[in-house]
């Protein structure tokens, strides 16, 4: 693409046709005494050595995992990401790549995301999976549109335990739409089923629950599945990726919609983002599935050959028939969590998940095991837990971040009952040094 700066010249012009004699009449709706006025006082422009010293500079400030063990969690992980995903993902064809509107000509491309959504159905056991999303919290509330949309009813019945942002999405999300959300109360860090049972109507379109859920606890989805069922809502299930290396697949347990954030599968912790939101379903409601779908087929020479088959959102469609307007995927991400995938295969994601759940009970135990620190649940949980602590978590924070260590989140900043309780999230990457000196300083602590 060609820089093409205006001249003077094409300034006047421009403004003379718009009827302006100047820049600043362009601004006149702003207040006077708000605009700035005089030089802005900034430094000399710097080389392009001293421009790198200087932003190096800056970034050192940072707070790294490189520098920090990790124990936060609570929807994003600190994973081993395999040199093989960035080498991958470095690749022109697809680091400049813009989402496919032009199919015929993005072959690799559509291969690697019709890859993404055959890895995607394999680890969650459903049928078919759309190219990808925003993030976990755009896939529950996508989700949620879906099960109103397949079923014609405008309840949703979601978890208390489903992440507290996501359902914040949710509400955004749901804003009018004349969709009802009904939160479900937990027990004990779980959802209860006899509870939530109350709670599920011939109104309602989906049961949305996280497993594991915020509190890192393992839900009894077999049970929620019937409570769901016998009312003829959707089951939708929002998941760690990486639990499924070990965890029952939510097809084989009856769920309609599985979705959840992909950060773990190859994507890096990155202040907030981007990341990936992952949707999958069964076969039936596919129609009724926001995104697109990367079909397989053959060309007129009969070799295999990748096409774009359903993109149902509104500028293909008539409005009225449109599952969504979400129109962006995050194809770089979805690549990296393709490559992690095959790179780990079944073996290794399984791995993986068997190292998180070790450590983390491993790190519980010894946790637990301190003066004044108690696990704040009896369920089971796969790599993160919640612990009551003596001492108030911002206090904890501040502390062992001397020691460099990110101890954990305060669950207290989403759920005021649960103020003095951190969460602890435990992967492959936390060694037993690492652990034990987590232990060791939060039991020194007063």
């Amino acid at each position: 693409m060609k820089y093409l700066p205006n001249t003077e010249e094409d300034r006047r012009e421009m403004l003379a046709s718009i009827g302006v004699r100047s820049i600043e009449d362009l601004f006149a709706d702003i207040p006077a005494e708000v605009k700035f006025k005089g030089q802005m006082k900034l430094p000399a422009a710097l080389s392009e050595p001293e421009l790198l010293a200087h932003l190096s500079k800056l970034a050192a400030s940072n707070g790294t995992t490189d520098k920090y063990a990790c124990f936060l969690g609570g929807g994003v992980y600190d994973h081993f990401v395999p040199s093989t995903v960035p080498m991958v993902l470095a690749r022109n064809e697809f680091y400049t790549a813009y989402t496919p509107y032009q199919p015929e000509v993005s072959q690799g491309v559509l291969q690697s995301i019709f890859e993404y959504q055959t890895v995607i159905c394999q680890i969650t056991g459903m049928d078919v999976a759309q190219a990808s999303m925003y993030d976990g919290g755009t896939a529950v509330a996508e989700a949620a549109l879906m099960a109103c949309a397949v079923t014609g009813r405008k309840e949703i019945v979601v978890s208390e335990a489903v992440h507290p942002e996501y359902r914040a999405v949710l509400a955004t999300y749901i804003q009018g739409q004349d969709v009802k959300v009904i939160v479900a109360p937990t027990e004990g860090g779980q959802t209860n089923p006899d509870k939530l049972a109350s709670l599920v109507t011939d109104r309602t379109a989906g049961v949305i629950v996280a497993n594991p859920n915020f509190f890192g606890c393992l839900e009894p989805v077999e049970e929620i599945e019937k409570v769901a069922h016998a009312k003829g809502a959707l089951y939708v299930t929002s998941v760690n990726p990486i639990s499924l290396g070990v965890l029952k697949a939510p097809g084989d347990y009856g769920a309609d919609i599985v979705c959840g954030e992909g950060q773990p599968l190859g994507n890096t912790m990155a202040f907030g983002g981007p990341y990936l939101g992952f949707f999958a379903c069964k076969e039936k409601y596919v129609r009724r599935m926001a995104g697109r779908i990367i079909g397989q087929t053959t060309d007129v020479r009969g070799q295999r050959a990748w096409v774009l088959t359903l993109q149902t959102r509104e500028q293909h469609i008539r409005r009225e028939k449109a599952t969504s307007n979400i129109c962006s995927n995050e194809a770089l991400n979805a690549l990296a969590a393709l490559v992690y995938l095959v790179t780990m295969g079944k073996q290794g994601l399984h791995d993986v998940a068997e190292l998180c759940l070790q450590k983390a009970h491993y790190a519980a135990k010894q946790i637990a095991a301190q003066k004044g620190y108690e696990l704040a649940f009896k369920a089971p949980f796969f790599n993160e837990f919640a612990v009551k602590t003596p001492v108030a978590p911002e206090k904890i924070t501040a502390e062992m971040m001397k020691k460099n260590i990110l101890p954990g989140l305060d669950l207290g900043r989403f759920y005021p009952a649960y103020k003095n309780h951190l969460l602890v999230a435990v992967t492959e990457l936390r060694t037993k040094d690492q652990i034990d000196a987590l232990a060791a300083g939060l039991g020194g602590l007063k």
